[in-house]
């Protein structure tokens, strides 16, 4: 998940509803009234309340589904090992047709068939490379372990969601695919996502959630883009001494870097740019015949990441340039190129789209306050398909994301976390009679 600091509460707005829903809610002894722009939260049904009821008694369960694939390794392109043993977990919690597409995702489905398709899913990967030491320290409520909040917090909650559907004897009157998908984090480039929506179930999904790291009310709502390139700077290379004064491919790409620091972009609608990787070089006492930079760009609007993308590339072009001229007497050519690491569409929904305010009822109805945001996640690929699409948190809090030092911290009411899940296929996908 990539998290952006836009976002948007909105305690005591006030909404007018184009279809009101009033639902009494009866659950640990509360009422509440809740509303639904178009999209009833069937709180009252006596199956998802007998669900939601089971969920806090599985809070130390779901932390341990959380804790152990967790200590799976899954690198980029490397989800295999975590999702056989996703899989696995699915299949023992009585889901016999889960299964792994070509991509690595992994889907099992639920449901009479007779609504809506929504898929409820979880990413598998990290962003950790092959080799990271992916084991957990726990310290009371704490628990410490690189990508235990992303996603396996994710994880845990489609896979709690998946025992008490079947426990509870919760049947979606609509089709449910619950997912372990591959390929969310930056290289991937969305690639599990899109092979669902565009190989498995083309034309068919009706409504996205992504359930990506801890938290309780924020609801992402609209997809922050980003391009993300890597440049090569090569050029003949020689001797540090013999060769001296020929254009070094490194120097032009600390020239180019340098300039990319200086770019001023908008704050809004917000546009990030940063150049996180650098490398090259053989020796010490070489000119480098190549040096690298992986660059990322990103923001809410299309037009400003195209703008910054083209403000990244003018400034490459002059770092080479700047190089050429230092050295008048070097026939040394440098050239650069670009390899696309992932380009992520932007897209948005108002605050007032049926599942927007599907999840904003849902979460006030467990006593959360909600809030809007943008970032990057599994759900900005269905927003800009047009698919009705968000990103909900898993419960409890977490720190530290991308990071090996990552923590989560379980908190009284972390289970709200799969409650929300369970009230957002509910009413998305409605319950068979």
């Amino acid at each position: 998940m990539h998290a952006s600091p836009r976002s948007h509460s909105h305690r005591g707005r006030r909404t007018h509803w184009s279809a009101a829903l009033t639902t009494l809610l009866l659950i640990g002894g509360l009422t509440r009234t809740v509303q639904a722009q178009g999209l009833p939260v069937p709180l009252s049904d006596p199956s998802v309340m007998r669900a939601m009821s089971a969920m806090p008694s599985l809070q130390s369960w779901t932390l341990a589904q959380q804790i152990s694939i967790c200590e799976i390794p899954a690198p980029p392109f490397k989800e295999q090992a975590r999702a056989a043993e996703f899989q696995r977990r699915l299949i023992a919690l009585g889901y016999r047709d889960a299964r792994i597409d070509t991509e690595g995702n992994v889907i099992a489905t639920i449901g009479d068939g007779k609504g809506p398709v929504v898929i409820l899913a979880g990413h598998l990967d990290t962003v950790f490379p092959e080799g990271t030491d992916v084991r957990t320290t726990r310290t009371g409520d704490r628990v410490a372990g690189p990508g235990i909040g992303d996603d396996c917090r994710g994880l845990a909650v489609v896979l709690t969601l998946a025992r008490v559907l079947k426990e509870q004897r919760v049947t979606p009157r609509g089709t449910v695919h619950l997912v372990g998908n591959v390929g969310e984090e930056g290289p991937g480039d969305l690639r599990g996502v899109r092979h669902l929506l565009t190989k498995e179930f083309p034309g068919k999904v009706n409504y996205f959630i992504s359930v990506d790291g801890a938290g309780d009310g924020r609801i992402v709502s609209r997809a922050v883009g980003s391009h993300r390139y890597t440049v090569a700077f090569k050029g003949p290379g020689g001797h540090s001494y013999g060769a001296f004064g020929m254009a070094n491919p490194m120097h032009a790409m600390g020239r180019a870097i340098a300039k990319i620091g200086d770019l001023r972009v908008p704050s809004n609608p917000r546009t990030t740019f940063n150049v996180g990787i650098v490398r090259g070089g053989t020796s010490v006492n070489t000119i480098t015949p190549l040096a690298e930079m992986e660059v990322d760009m990103r923001s809410e609007s299309p037009e400003a990441l195209a703008a910054v993308d083209a403000q990244i590339r003018a400034a490459i072009a002059a770092g080479v340039v700047e190089e050429l001229a230092r050295w008048p007497n070097s026939r040394a050519a440098i050239t650069v190129t670009y390899d696309t690491i992932g380009i992520r569409p932007t897209g948005g929904q108002s605050d007032d789209a049926p599942i927007v305010q599907t999840a904003w009822a849902a979460i006030e109805a467990l006593g959360w306050l909600p809030s809007t945001s943008a970032s990057s996640t599994d759900a900005n690929l269905p927003i800009a398909m047009g698919i009705p699409a968000i990103t909900i948190n898993g419960g409890g809090r977490s720190t530290g994301a991308h990071g090996t030092e990552e923590a989560y911290t379980e908190t009284p009411d972390s289970y709200k976390g799969p409650q929300l899940a369970l009230l957002l296929i509910a009413a998305l996908a409605g319950i068979a009679r």
